[in-house]
């Protein structure tokens, strides 16, 4: 059973700009990392401090494994200075979501 973890920032609302590059760069790195990368998603209308990333693994392990590799990868490092450095994240939050069967327009192995 794959699970998803679901991301939610708490962004600054006049570093959007900075915050794309931060999701863009998330794009490479992630998947060398061992995660299956949805996709980052940036306000549009309404609340306009609110950002998402969703990625998936085939298991908890697995979540657990890309996390380690993330704290010794150079270019995850770089990100999470670049994010540190700029102050575009407020806040973050982790959610880890399971799908419902049937209700889902691909499957862990698609994305």
């Amino acid at each position: 059973m794959s699970i998803t973890c679901f991301i939610e920032y708490e962004i600054n609302p006049f570093k959007h700009t900075e915050f794309e590059q931060y999701a863009k760069n998330w794009g490479k790195i992630i998947p060398q990392c061992g995660g299956n990368l949805i996709g980052y998603f940036l306000p549009h209308e309404g609340d306009n401090k609110r950002a998402y990333g969703l990625i998936t693994f085939d298991s908890l392990a697995d979540y657990e494994r890309y996390r380690q590799r993330l704290k010794s990868d150079k270019d995850a490092v770089e990100n999470f200075q670049f994010a540190q450095q700029t102050q575009i994240i407020l806040h973050e939050k982790r959610y880890f979501l399971k799908g419902v069967p049937d209700t889902l327009k691909f499957d862990s192995g698609d994305v």
